[in-house]
């Protein structure tokens, strides 16, 4: 099997720059939040940018140049803080302080939301960085962990059980530990019969390969877990050889499947997410208003509007020669406009 999840490095680094393929969402990666305007206050001080928070990492990039960007993933963050910043756009101002260390190498950013009073750019990335880091079952291969309990398996959230399997040999010590094998979408388990505690837990995301393989006991299943594991190879009897051979081909399956959209296990949903501001589009309804024309025309506005003269005639009301009046309007009608 070639090692498909090897590649995924969205949460487990700091990129600087990244090309715009990258800072696309991978398979399994959710948007949960996207504010702007953000700056970047130690790196880009003075530029407006949109930071968005998925399930696996921050990312900030320039509104005017969005080459210049930043990647950051949950597993480098060491701090999250809110303190005062020197901001060229906001002046002093509170802002989001991140601590991270990658490659042995610490990075501090700071964002400050331009738009004053909004707790969101605070708020979104502290909750999601603690959704991440109480979901790790999801990610990382993980010895004796709190997986088992009264012969049971405890699932996490969005796990389901595909098969368990009786009778299963730990191959790591001489003589062996008889076991069960539990599969489901999310990860491999196996316990020890005698002792619950003696376990371990193989997320798909850190499966390098399954495949059968010759051991000092006889064909085994061997999993070998990535690098960022430490690269462990693990081996498991099961006997008969049919029942071996369903089994790998079952798991493959599932990784092939778990692969293609993996489950992080970062479950948080933003109760109220405002749009962003360039969907912020305001409609202006209609008015509700119908002008109906009046049947009697407005005298004053017929008359100033006219804009030819119209032939003087005799009028015995006033004992004067006036202009003509249009059909249908009288000189009372005049007078009450005047007055």
């Amino acid at each position: 099997m070639a090692p498909v999840l090897d590649a995924i490095w969205e949460d487990r680094d700091v990129r600087f720059d990244v090309a715009a393929q990258q800072m696309k969402m991978r398979p399994g990666e959710v948007l949960i939040d996207c504010l702007d305007p953000i700056e970047d206050t130690k790196g880009n001080n003075g530029d407006q940018g949109r930071l968005m928070v998925t399930n696996l990492r921050i990312i900030w990039y320039s509104l005017a140049l969005p080459r210049v960007n930043l990647s950051v993933g949950y597993n480098t963050v060491i701090n999250i803080t809110m303190r005062t910043a020197n901001s060229k756009l906001r002046g002093l101002t509170e802002a989001l302080y991140i601590l991270t260390k990658c490659n042995n190498t610490r990075f501090e950013f700071i964002f400050t939301s331009v738009v004053a009073g909004s707790p969101r750019l605070f708020t979104s990335v502290v909750a999601v960085h603690r959704a991440y880091e109480t979901s790790k079952m999801y990610r990382d291969l993980k010895l004796r962990g709190a997986v088992i309990h009264n012969k049971q398996m405890q699932l996490l959230p969005q796990e389901q059980l595909c098969d368990k399997i009786n009778g299963v040999w730990n191959l790591s010590s001489d003589q062996g530990n008889l076991g069960t094998f539990f599969i489901t979408n999310v990860r491999i388990v196996w316990h020890a019969n005698m002792n619950e505690s003696f376990n371990v837990s193989i997320p798909y995301l850190q499966i390098r390969s399954i495949r059968i393989r010759d051991s000092k006991f006889g064909l085994a299943l061997v999993i070998e877990s990535s690098q960022q594991t430490g690269g462990y190879v693990l081996g498991f009897k099961i006997d008969p050889m049919d029942k071996l051979q369903s089994t790998v081909k079952e798991i493959n399956s599932l990784h092939k499947v778990y692969s293609a959209n993996p489950i992080f296990g970062v479950d948080y949903e933003m109760e109220e997410k405002p749009q962003p501001l360039w969907e912020r589009v305001v409609e202006q309804p209609p008015d509700d208003v119908e002008i109906e024309p009046d049947e009697q025309p407005d005298v004053f506005t017929v008359s100033v509007c006219t804009q030819q003269d119209r032939e003087p005639v005799f009028s015995e009301e006033l004992g004067l020669a006036i202009e003509k009046l249009k059909e249908g309007f009288t000189l009372q009608e005049l007078w009450e406009v005047i007055s």
